[in-house]
């Protein structure tokens, strides 16, 4: 009988060993990903900055620059400060367990969030000048100024085509951080006064 306990236990101390050993690698693996795809934002968003950046034009119409439109120029940072947190998480994210603390893991989700918004924002109010500029306004008898500039706008719309790319990847990033958040902890509990329990917030 003894025996028979004694290889329960071994057996069972492999299998959870093996678990174990393959939970690391899937979590490796599900870390490697995170990272890469943390990283792809900082070359398409400093190649936005770039070709916004150098994007102007001079002709016999006048000449035209990013920084005479407010929606480029917000794009243009936009950019940069996407480049910046992206290499910046892609650091944090592949340490082993550095992004594993529930503050971390939060902060995480709450800046996946705000850079989907800034950079989504930054791309829509572009393409919104980039419209005016392709078609005009015949209401307000504004003419269209990319038959004038074509090459500025061919610019800007490459700039723009990249930063919704970009906007993808951070949808994508933002699913996972909400998965890792929602899935490995639970929901802050208060205090219920009348009945000296406590219960979940999200219950309420």
């Amino acid at each position: 009988m003894e025996k028979s306990a004694d290889h329960h236990k071994t057996s069972h101390a492999c299998s959870g060993g093996a678990a174990t050993e393959k939970w690391e690698e899937v979590s490796t693996a599900f870390r490697t990903a995170e990272t890469m795809l943390r990283l792809a934002p900082v070359g398409l968003c400093l190649a936005a900055l770039v070709i916004t950046l150098k994007d102007s034009q001079n002709n016999e119409f006048g000449s035209v620059s990013y920084s005479n439109l407010s929606a480029f120029w917000y794009l243009v940072h936009a950019n940069g400060i996407c480049a910046g947190y992206s290499l910046l998480s892609a650091a944090i994210a592949a340490m082993r367990g550095s992004s594993s603390t529930m503050p971390r893991v939060w902060t995480f989700f709450c800046l996946d969030q705000i850079l989907t918004y800034v950079v989504l924002a930054a791309g829509a109010v572009s393409t919104e000048v980039l419209y005016l500029a392709y078609k005009g306004d015949n209401a307000i008898t504004w003419s269209d100024a990319c038959s004038s500039f074509g090459s500025f706008c061919h610019r800007a719309t490459a700039s723009v085509i990249i930063t919704f790319v970009v906007v993808c990847l951070y949808v994508i990033l933002s699913l996972i951080s909400s998965y890792k958040l929602f899935t490995r902890f639970d929901p802050p509990a208060t205090v219920d006064s009348n009945k000296n329990v406590e219960v979940s917030v999200f219950g309420n």
